[in-house]
């Protein structure tokens, strides 16, 4: 008689926010799995959705980190990076000029700018990435792009803008944005009245950034030829997606899906006994397409069960069902204090993994 085959596990984790990079859970998941049934074949792939966090687990996949200096959300300087393989850049906006870089944490909904992200997509260029993958969530501007374009080579005074200057490569180069919402720029439904309040901005703030994004959509109509400010998706990251599509022709594209294509995911899952994939709290917002829902439905075109582990667990059995996930394990079921669990989740994911192993590998 033939040894039995080792379970082959694919563990795919987001980020745990505030908490553990997706690296990290994922390694903690292994371990317990491994602890747990020994000699288990467990292959970790950390996803995102196009956040805060995009760039780790493009490392994590093999892609080369590539240190760069650029502006963060204020215009004061921020050590960042992007991710290369080939003539492919992984570009994280959270990373360059997003909420997390704001000095101090202190909101700057009136005058942070998108500029570093464009420093970042320049330094690709440069370097010979002619493939760029930008995920723009976690912004903490809303300049429609503007800033961004500037550092691209464009030039605005407030009255006309104009593209001659824009970076040579941008006419080869092909810009695919990680997006997942699909709200115009301007109007009720805009970058503005939706996403700025969580930006800091006050009523009148809103209105004032409104205005502006109004008038610089004017600019960009009458530079380009064509009016995209009420296309779905303009209003992504305070309005860069926006900038994006209007002006640099970038395709916008889920943030889950694009990112698990760019990582082999439909390879790799490919004969998994298994796949644990997970975030910080699976809620209600896990269910609209966030990479928890994205992964299982990617594993499920494979044949491969499905199981989840997350700080807590707001969904019932069955909406996780319906979603693709078995089970969902969370670190509040092995330690009820909460903020234990904020502080050692890698322990915790262990202890979990072990648990997934005996009820789904033994």
């Amino acid at each position: 008689m033939s040894p039995a085959r080792a379970p082959r596990v694919l563990v795919a984790p987001d980020k745990f926010k505030g908490s553990l990079p997706a690296p990290l859970v994922a390694e903690a998941v292994a371990a317990g799995l491994r602890r747990a049934v020994p000699g288990t074949d467990v292959d970790c792939v950390p996803v995102a959705d196009g956040g805060d966090g995009t760039l780790d687990a493009a490392v994590a996949s093999g892609f080369e980190r590539v240190p760069v200096a650029a502006s963060g959300p204020t215009g004061g300087p921020v050590r960042t990076a992007y991710a290369r393989r080939g003539a492919t850049a992984v570009i994280e906006m959270a990373d360059a000029c997003g909420l997390g870089r704001l000095p101090g944490g202190t909101p700057a909904p009136l005058t942070a700018s998108s500029r570093g992200l464009g420093e970042v997509m320049a330094h690709a260029l440069d370097a010979g990435c002619r493939d760029l993958v930008v995920g723009i969530g976690g912004s903490a501007s809303t300049d429609g792009g503007l800033g961004m374009l500037c550092a691209l080579g464009a030039r605005d005074d407030g009255d006309r803008l104009e593209l001659d200057g824009l970076h040579p490569a941008l006419v080869e180069a092909r810009v695919v944005v990680a997006c997942d919402v699909d709200n115009p720029l301007t109007g009720p439904d805009g970058a503005a009245p939706v996403y700025a309040p969580q930006k800091g901005a006050s009523r009148d703030d809103v209105a004032r950034l409104d205005a502006r994004l109004v008038r610089w959509a004017d600019r960009v109509a009458a530079a380009t030829g064509a009016d995209r400010r009420d296309e779905p998706g303009a209003g992504a990251a305070g309005g860069v997606g926006f900038g994006l599509v209007a002006v640099l022709g970038a395709e916008l594209r889920p943030g889950i899906a694009l990112m698990l294509d760019l990582l082999g995911f439909d390879d790799r899952v490919r004969g998994a006994s298994l796949v644990v994939t997970g975030e910080g709290s699976l809620d209600a917002q896990s269910l609209r397409g966030k990479a928890p829902v994205g992964v299982a439905t990617a594993a499920g075109r494979a044949g491969a069960p499905v199981v989840a582990v997350c700080g807590r667990n707001l969904l019932p059995k069955e909406q996780l069902a319906a979603a693709g996930i078995r089970a969902a394990y969370a670190l509040t079921d092995v330690e009820p204090d909460v903020d234990t669990c904020l502080r050692e989740p890698a322990r915790l994911l262990a202890d979990l993994g072990e648990r997934i192993a005996r009820d789904h590998l033994a």
